[in-house]
């Protein structure tokens, strides 16, 4: 098994801290796997990740080296014109007709109606008996409700919503079964509910995305998709694991989460803390060499495909003192996310201050690539 196959797998989320160590230490700019003639990198260190995210030469959108081919199913539609993967000016194009949603006054606007569903989550989940898990009874919901009304999704819609949104991140984990029906009823719905939005404009970001012309040029109906699509995985699925890592990682470190419980305003600070320590994302999404070159003493051929692993950056001793502790360290991260956050765990502390880890209990990561998430997070109120 290759490492890039073996980074899938739950056993590697779980030991990947010293294995990146090493990396950082002795091999930097890690050749992951090649096939055929293309190398597959991951690039451990802080500094050398900051380039490659910085450098124009490393191309988010292979289409500028690779034709496309025939191969125009709807799968690949939803996400071929998705934001994370295009480079100047469409990624530009797409990004400023979402910005007035996600600046730091539309955000805090979101605040009372957020404070409302981590308050009755938390109640809900104070009613059941026994143990029980936190994502699904309430990391897992609170995101979902606050991006299906951002983006005027109804409620009676959400449970399909919620269905669909979790085919297409799980998808990243290997082979779903019901991925390709599942997309083609998500795309079926969201063509109706563009339509209706056509007709009948809401104050609401789908409305308003339909609406929008940006230099005299209208949305095409893929980037559409694709845009709900990376607001489902950006505005949703990140922010279940900010919220469960960053629960997780105090209770299994009972003297910093006591700091918490004593002055709450340390919140926010334990936030950033969550972001550093088990990163979200564990990579960015894959770059694409347009032409050869010289990286840190790699020689990188044109299509050559590399990953920055935010995960290894953010544990790099070169840039953060004793990286590898539970403490006050901070990290970039997303203005919703982070309130999102800090209520959820204002909510958990208040509602709940004997939390704990279920007995018993030993949490394993999900089998993804990009993303760091648990399966569960089984705890007692």
């Amino acid at each position: 098994m290759s490492t890039k196959e073996k980074v899938f797998q739950s056993q590697f989320k779980e030991g990947a801290y010293p294995f990146y160590e090493e990396l950082r230490q002795e091999n930097p700019i890690f050749k992951m796997s090649k096939v055929h003639n293309q190398t597959t990198w991951m690039v451990t260190r802080y500094s050398d990740v900051k380039e490659l995210l910085k450098t124009p030469s490393f191309l988010k959108g292979f289409s500028k080296l690779y034709s496309n081919g025939n191969e125009e199913g709807i799968e690949q539609n939803i996400f071929r014109n998705m934001m994370l993967d295009l480079d100047p000016p469409d990624h530009t194009r797409l990004r400023k007709l979402v910005t007035p949603y996600f600046n730091p006054k539309t955000i805090s606007s979101l605040s009372p109606r957020i404070d409302d569903i981590a308050k009755e989550l938390v109640e809900e989940m104070k009613e059941k008996q026994g143990p029980v898990d936190l994502i699904d009874e309430f990391a897992f919901p609170l995101p979902i409700i606050v991006i299906s009304e951002l983006l005027g999704v109804p409620p009676e819609d959400r449970n399909s919503f919620r269905k669909w949104s979790n085919t297409i991140v799980t998808a990243s984990e290997g082979e779903h079964p019901q991925f390709s029906q599942d997309v083609k009823d998500f795309v079926a719905y969201l063509d109706d509910l563009f339509e209706r939005r056509r007709k009948e404009p809401k104050d609401d970001l789908i409305s308003n995305l339909i609406q929008a012309e940006e230099e005299g040029e209208q949305l095409s109906r893929n980037e559409l998709y694709s845009m709900v699509v990376l607001l489902i995985i950006a505005g949703h699925e990140t922010t279940v694991n900010l919220i469960a890592n960053t629960i997780y990682a105090l209770l299994q470190h009972p003297d910093q989460f006591n700091k918490l419980k004593e002055d709450h305003s340390l919140i926010e600070s334990a936030i950033e803390e969550g972001l550093r320590y088990y990163s979200p994302v564990d990579f960015s999404t894959a770059r694409w060499v347009e032409d050869a070159r010289e990286f840190h003493g790699k020689t990188l051929k044109r299509g050559d495909v590399i990953f920055a692993s935010l995960t290894s950056a953010n544990r790099d001793e070169q840039k953060f003192g004793n990286a590898s502790i539970f403490g006050i360290h901070f990290c970039l991260g997303a203005p919703l996310a982070r309130l999102e956050g800090k209520i959820a765990i204002q909510h958990l502390l208040t509602a709940c201050p004997n939390l704990e880890l279920a007995p018993h209990t030993s949490p394993a990561w999900r089998k993804m690539f990009l993303l760091r998430g648990l399966e569960q997070l089984n705890v007692t109120l």
